[in-house]
C-alpha cells in the first residue's frame, strides 16, 4: 500500500503509480464495503470540495457530491457560466484563492486545447489538491472505475485478458476522446491485451497512442490498432464501445457530423457481443446513445455491466478523495 497520496493532484491517470492506483482500488473496495453495510467512514469530516463544472454532468455530478457526503463533508457546486468564471477570474486567481476556501478542487472543462491547460494552471496556483472530473485528453476517474469494475468481474489478475476498446456511432453530439485515452494507456499497466477499433478519421491523440505503446511494451502487453469493429470483438473478454468525434481529422462540428454520419452500421449490438467470449463484457461511461450507439438489447442485457461501472464511479472517487485530501 502506497501512503504517499495526501496533497497529490489527480490530472492524468499516469500521475499515480500502477502501485497507487492499486491502493486507491484497495481503498475503494473498503470503502464499498462500508457503504453496503452502513458502517460510518466519515474520514472527510468538516472538509469542502469545489466542483467547478464547464461541461454538463450526471454521473460526475452526483458521484462526487454523494461521495463528500459520504465521507463526512460537502461539496460545493459550481457551475462557470453562473460566476465570475466565466468573465474575470482566471486560472491563478481560481488556484489561489479556491485553494484557500476549500480543501479540493474539481474541475471538468472539456474544451479541445483548453481544459487539460486549464487544470494543471489552476493547479500551479493552488495549495491543495486539483481532481480532474474530465478533460479533453484524460478522464481518471472513469477510468478508475471501469478498472474497479473489470476487476470484480474478471478477478485481480487481469493478464491476457483481451479488451476492446472500439469507436461507435452516435448521433447526439461529437463526443471527447477522453474515456479512450485514459483506457488505452491505464489497461496495459495491468496486463490487459488492448485492440482500439476505428474507422479511419477517429484516431486519437498522437503523444497518448505513443505512450499506450510504450506502455504496452513495459509491461509486455498487446497493443493493436484496427478499422472493422467485427474484427476486434473476435474472442473478447471485455467489449467498450463508445462514440467520440473525429477531433485528430477536423474541429468544424458540420464536417465532423458528415464524417460521423458514415458509420452508423459501428453500432453495439447483439452481433457484436457473439463475437466475444461466452462471459464477455459489454462497458460503456454513459450516457449511451440507445439504440444508435449501442442497441437496449446489450445495453440491458445479460453481458451489460454498466449500472455496476457507474455505481463504481461513487466507490473509486470517495476513494482517491480521502486519499489526496
Amino acid at each position: 500500500m502506497q501512503t504517499g497520496l495526501k496533497g497529490r493532484d489527480f490530472i492524468s491517470d499516469l500521475d499515480f503509480s500502477k502501485e497507487e492506483v492499486k491502493t486507491v482500488l484497495d481503498v475503494a473496495w473498503d470503502l464499498k464495503m462500508k457503504r453496503a453495510m452502513g458502517i460510518s467512514h466519515a474520514s472527510l469530516r468538516d472538509k469542502v470540495l469545489a466542483m467547478l463544472f464547464f461541461f454538463s454532468s450526471t454521473r460526475t455530478r452526483g458521484s462526487f457530491e454523494a461521495g463528500m457526503a459520504q465521507l463526512g463533508g460537502h461539496a460545493a457546486f459550481i457551475e462557470s457560466r453562473t460566476t465570475q468564471v466565466s468573465h474575470g477570474d482566471t486560472e491563478k486567481e481560481l488556484g489561489e484563492i479556491f485553494g484557500r476556501y476549500f480543501d479540493g478542487i474539481a474541475i471538468r472543462h472539456v474544451d479541445w486545447g483548453i481544459g487539460n491547460r486549464y487544470l494543471n494552471n489552476v493547479a500551479e496556483a493552488s495549495r491543495v489538491p486539483v481532481l480532474n472530473m474530465q478533460c479533453e485528453i484524460y478522464h481518471p476517474h472513469q477510468c478508475l472505475a471501469d478498472l474497479m469494475t473489470i476487476m470484480e468481474k474478471k478477478g485481480r489478475n487481469l493478464r491476457r485478458k483481451k479488451m476492446v476498446v472500439s469507436w461507435a456511432y452516435a448521433s447526439s453530439y461529437l463526443k471527447p476522446m477522453s474515456v479512450p485515452q485514459s483506457l488505452i494507456l491505464q489497461m496495459p499497466r495491468f496486463g490487459m491485451d488492448v485492440v482500439l477499433a476505428h474507422p479511419p478519421e477517429f484516431q486519437l491523440m498522437p503523444d497518448i497512442m505513443d505512450q499506450a505503446r510504450d506502455l504496452a511494451k513495459k509491461h509486455h502487453t498487446g497493443f493493436d490498432v484496427v478499422h472493422d469493429m467485427e474484427e476486434a470483438c473476435q474472442d473478447a473478454d471485455v467489449i467498450y464501445a463508445k462514440s467520440w468525434g473525429p477531433l485528430m481529422t477536423t474541429h468544424d462540428a458540420d464536417e465532423g457530423k458528415r464524417i460521423q454520419d458514415q458509420y452508423k452500421d459501428w453500432i453495439a449490438d447483439d452481433a457484436k457481443i457473439a463475437l466475444g467470449k461466452d462471459d464477455v463484457i459489454y462497458m460503456h461511461p454513459l450516457p449511451a446513445d440507445r439504440d444508435i450507439e449501442v442497441t437496449s438489447a446489450v445495453l440491458d442485457g445479460p453481458h451489460s455491466v454498466v449500472f455496476d461501472e457507474a455505481e463504481n464511479r461513487l466507490h473509486a472517487q470517495k476513494a482517491v478523495m480521502a486519499l489526496t485530501m
